[in-house]
């Protein structure tokens, strides 16, 4: 009989302290703060991931995050659609500043406050937010109390 094994428990805990927030002094940028913690650290870290509108606005295309959205808010009342889309691209950066955090945690991070800068790997990130798509608009959803019924992303 072959016994399977629980799934490694991830090394890294790690939280959104702030964000999306506009990062000063670069207009159209945005960027998420994290807490990073590491099993084997003493201490945590803080990581900075920013992130253009540019690129936001390439990635919620990719994903047909708008179309997403539109089904994923068609039961609400007019009143309440505008502040709820607002919400949902701001929790749309945090989901993609999150994505592009875990590729610098998969290859490995060292032990300070850094920020990952929003030109660093482009290809690697439109990558990981394509096949993370679910998780994208899991998260938004579960973020605005949404429940969702037959709404699936492309």
């Amino acid at each position: 009989m072959v016994v399977e094994h629980a799934p490694e428990p991830s090394q890294f805990r790690v939280t959104l302290f702030v964000g999306s927030q506009p990062v000063k002094g670069r207009p159209f940028t945005s960027s998420c703060v994290f807490n990073v913690k590491k099993r084997s650290w003493k201490g945590g870290i803080q990581v900075a991931v920013a992130i253009t509108q540019s690129q936001i606005d390439t990635l919620s295309t990719d994903v047909d995050f708008s179309r997403w959205l539109a089904q994923a808010l068609i039961n609400l009342s007019e009143e309440d659609r505008p502040s709820h889309q607002e919400r949902a691209h701001e929790l749309f950066i945090q989901a993609v500043c999150w994505c592009k955090l875990d590729l610098a945690l998969q290859s490995g991070i060292t032990q300070e406050n850094q920020c990952l800068a929003d030109d660093i790997w482009d290809a690697e990130v439109r990558d990981t937010v394509i096949k993370r798509t679910n998780f994208i608009t899991s998260y938004v959803a579960s973020e605005l109390d949404l429940v969702l019924r037959d709404v699936t992303a492309p």
